[in-house]
């Protein structure tokens, strides 16, 4: 198990390097994908059956797509030539997703347990006229009648997967970094944030590392400036007995999730979510990294 799950994920982890970068005030890094596998080395579900078009209808829709196609690579382009190498000082938060943009919303995608018919809660998301995301819904904890659930009641809010122009894949490289930072406006409950680290194999695409996002409520905006040591491996919504620092150069995603097993209506207001890097946080991992005896589980 041991050997499946050191190959199955890629993680950059040189302890001697971080040590060194945040002793620094000023960090300087090309910025390139730390994957030692081929992106066309993957064990995804293989693609649905392509629509049944003529020539000429895919051809015009690959016309339709380009224009779009090569924007976005003009924009790689540029952003490339700004941050490789890319300079970081520490207080100053490199905010990911912003929402001042009424187009932010297609960037995510909202669920709940009704959309898989699993129960009865029901959730939105959308860019209001202060340019805010926000995320709402009505957690219901009734359980559908079918004999098969115990439980139910959540909602997600799930960012697009990252990409890059022509349809290739990207990932974020948080490698540098080692705060997460979020200005939310919420209403006292507890939503869990979660980073997405799918894999190359599907034992591990349900992986994810997690953290609890406390609101006060009230009408003030809050700082949530939260470690990545802090974030604990969790599958399926199970925490793992073998512990793992989170691969920072490996998220796929990030979302959302209220799940607090209160039942009623909630509501989160988000302004931008970010990376930071703090030279004087240290820590590797919050969580005791030891070896269980053999024939335990993850053993």
């Amino acid at each position: 198990m041991n050997l499946v799950r050191f190959f199955g994920k890629v993680i950059c982890n040189d302890t001697h390097l971080f040590g060194s970068i945040r002793q620094n005030y000023a960090v300087t890094r090309n910025v390139h994908t730390c994957s030692g596998l081929s992106a066309h080395f993957t064990f995804h579900e293989p693609d649905p059956e392509p629509d049944k078009l003529s020539t000429i209808e895919h051809i015009r829709r690959g016309m339709t797509m380009l224009k779009d196609e090569v924007r976005l690579w003009k924009d790689e382009i540029t952003e490339a030539a700004k941050t490789d190498p890319l300079t970081l000082y520490p207080g100053n938060v490199d905010k990911v997703f912003k929402f001042n943009d009424a187009k932010a919303s297609e960037s995510w995608i909202a669920t709940a347990d009704q959309d898989n018919k699993d129960g009865y809660s029901n959730c939105e998301f959308f860019i209001d006229e202060n340019g805010k995301g926000v995320f709402q819904g009505f957690l219901n904890l009734k359980i559908p009648s079918d004999g098969e659930r115990t439980r139910a009641g959540y909602c997600n809010l799930k960012s697009v997967k990252k990409r890059k122009s022509f349809k290739r894949e990207s990932i974020f490289e948080w490698g540098m970094y080692t705060h997460l930072v979020l200005r939310v406006r919420g209403d006292g409950r507890s939503y869990m944030i979660n980073l997405h680290t799918p894999g190359y194999y599907d034992l591990f695409w349900n992986d994810m590392y997690q953290f609890v996002l406390y609101t006060r409520g009230g009408p003030y905006w809050q700082v949530s400036k939260i470690p990545f040591s802090k974030f604990f491996l969790a599958s399926k919504g199970k925490v793992q007995d073998l512990q793992s620092s989170p691969p920072l150069d490996d998220i796929s995603n990030v979302s959302l999730t209220m799940v607090d097993r209160i039942e009623g209506p909630f509501k989160l207001e988000i302004d931008y979510i970010g990376v930071e890097l703090d030279p004087n946080h240290t820590e590797e991992t919050a969580y005791e990294m030891y070896q269980l005896p053999r024939g335990m589980a993850n053993s």
